[in-house]
């Protein structure tokens, strides 16, 4: 295999971050860890398995994308001639084979630039919140529009494309998949266990908080490159104020003069959607009790995702500055 490059990001990871880690090292690989701001430990961590470390300036502002953009930028510094890079978060670590497995795909298919597979919640029975997590990451296999934080990407389409946009709080891949594919590159979801995810959501406000910055993260989306001829994720804003606000406020201000009727037919218009998303997971082969779990906080998750679209646009308008959204311990 080729020498390859791995920047790997976090902050208080812990125990995950060792893992992360040790799952990475090997011969003719270059690791950089990038830090934002650890008190736990983790720069020393990671200096002691010979691992470069980059620290973020405290003064700016974090964001993910900084801190890969920071990682990419440092790793070509004393690895110019790597070919390619797989990007990892903190809290995963990366299943044997991989790295082979994604390497090998690019260069069997000179214009695919992102590989990714299949990201897993390493520990789903610990809580219905990690189970969904686990339901989430569960893409089709084949050409995709995006990936998540954890792919392998061509290091020459990632430099054309100026990498990662480090002022987004999040989403910050698939705004980046828009770009490569508008400069001609293709995603690729392979059929491969990828990494192994470590959630610790355990408490509804971190679910909240997750579903609300995915809401900010849509808004974000499509602000930026709604207009382009693919409306980069404009439908799934669309659905959110349709789902979170436009529907329950016909249904409670006309509950009056309906006579409770338009609240009934509310629920059903929820039962309906449920309905929909179970079926979903059914023809992925979910088990039952999975699916309505899915189902039942896919409708649920419009309500923070419409508070992370307002927080957003009102951010916009008014010029402030948008921070992270944490939702972890």
């Amino acid at each position: 295999m080729q020498p390859i490059g791995i920047v790997v990001i976090g902050r208080n990871e812990g125990n995950r971050l060792h893992q992360c880690l040790l799952s990475v090292l090997g011969e003719e690989i270059t690791v950089v860890y990038v830090d934002s701001g650890s008190t736990d430990g983790s720069v020393t961590l990671a200096r002691s398995l010979g691992v470069h470390v980059v620290e973020l300036d405290l003064s700016i502002p974090f964001t993910a994308a900084r801190a890969r953009n920071a990682g990419f930028e440092y790793l070509l510094q004393i690895a110019p001639n790597i070919e390619f890079v797989q990007f990892i978060d903190g809290d995963c670590h990366v299943v044997e084979g991989w790295l082979e497995r994604a390497h090998n795909e690019l260069l069997a298919q000179d214009e695919v630039v992102v590989v990714c597979g299949r990201r897993r919640e390493e520990f789903p029975n610990n809580s219905i919140y990690n189970l969904l997590c686990d339901i989430e990451w569960d893409t089709p296999v084949g050409e995709a529009t995006a990936c998540g934080g954890d792919a392998m990407m061509r290091v020459n389409a990632l430099k054309h494309v100026g990498g990662f946009n480090p002022t987004l709080i999040a989403g910050e891949e698939p705004e980046l998949c828009v770009r490569l594919r508008q400069a001609g590159g293709r995603i690729l979801r392979i059929d491969a266990e990828m990494t192994l995810h470590d959630a610790q959501i355990i408490r509804l406000g971190q679910w909240w908080k997750r579903s609300l910055r995915n809401g900010h993260a849509y808004a974000e989306g499509s602000w930026l490159h709604g207009s382009s001829p693919e409306r980069h994720w404009v439908r799934e804003s669309q659905r959110i104020w349709f789902w979170g606000f436009l529907l329950p406020l016909i249904a409670i201000a006309s509950a009056f003069s309906t006579h409770g009727l338009s609240l009934f037919l509310l629920l059903i218009a929820y039962g309906f959607l449920a309905y929909r998303v179970y079926g979903n997971t059914q023809q992925r082969g979910f088990k039952t009790r999975e699916g309505i779990s899915y189902a039942l906080f896919c409708v649920l998750d419009k309500f923070p995702q419409l508070q992370g679209q307002i927080q957003f646009h009102l951010s916009r308008l008014l010029r402030r500055q948008r921070t992270l959204v944490e939702y972890k311990n």
